[in-house]
């Protein structure tokens, strides 16, 4: 199916935004928030049309557009490890975005903005050091301290991704187990509804025969009843007619 005037617009914006997304930009640059909050109504508008794409395409769209967006949002923090962190849980689109690209420009600003975290922690790191020496009146380090300190340093860093790696595995296991037990949760529920259905329907039927069973009795009550009335004239007429065939014989008797 050819692709709709909507759908192109968004594959050049979102084009756009990668090759910006991966240039070095001013801090002040404001084009490209503004043009990923354009790209997120393009999307929501193309999921609303008729003739849209199949839901992977759709889906990839979505992934490249929250990655430009958690980037943004990575970058307007603070420290450069709480960025380096941010940027490990962002995840990048897995197809290019055209025919052109061998890679996906969203992986490859991925692994860009993380060496450029990377590299702002270390400059973290030195700037106590550098301090130091230049309060001391040291020139510069000797190339034996140089090289024992830049070993120190990639060991920090390398301990600091595991930390992170870490940490990101754990908040993995809890999603997982968050999920296991919602799905757990839901199934209880659904078994709990369906119980609860099949009571209220087994109360209905109850009541019908309850109610069909009450206008029977009620039917027979009434005929009971009819019966016993009549019963009982007959009774009191036979005792009349008795009694005046017995006051009209006993003065003849006398």
């Amino acid at each position: 199916m050819a692709a709709s005037r909507l759908e192109l617009n968004l594959v050049r914006l979102l084009c756009r935004c990668e090759a910006m997304a991966a240039e070095k930009r001013d801090p002040d640059e404001w084009r490209l928030e503004k043009y990923v909050g354009a790209l997120e109504d393009m999307l929501q508008a193309l999921k609303a049309q008729a003739s849209k794409p199949v839901s992977e395409v759709i889906n990839e769209y979505a992934r490249k557009v929250d990655f430009l967006k958690g980037m943004l949002q990575a970058e307007k923090l603070t420290s450069s490890s709480d960025k380096a962190l941010a940027n490990q849980f962002l995840a990048p689109g897995r197809v290019p975005t055209t025919a052109r690209e061998r890679i996906p420009a969203t992986k490859t600003v991925h692994l860009q903005s993380r060496a450029r975290y990377t590299s702002e922690m270390r400059d973290e790191l030195l700037e106590p050091e550098l301090d130091v020496r230049k309060r001391s009146g040291v020139a510069g380090p000797r190339p034996g301290n140089e090289k024992q300190s830049a070993a120190e340093l990639d060991l920090i860093l390398q301990r600091h991704q595991d930390l992170q790696e870490k940490l990101a595995e754990e908040m993995l296991g809890l999603a997982r187990s968050l999920k296991t037990n919602t799905l757990a949760a839901q199934s209880v529920i659904k078994k709990d509804n369906q119980t609860l259905s099949h009571s209220l329907k087994m109360a209905d039927q109850n009541l019908e025969k309850l109610k069909t069973e009450s206008e029977r009795l009620e039917q027979h009550t009434q005929k009971s009843v009819n019966w016993l009335l009549w019963a009982m004239l007959i009774i009191v007429c036979f005792i009349f007619i008795s009694m005046i065939l017995f006051i009209r014989i006993m003065p003849k008797l006398k």
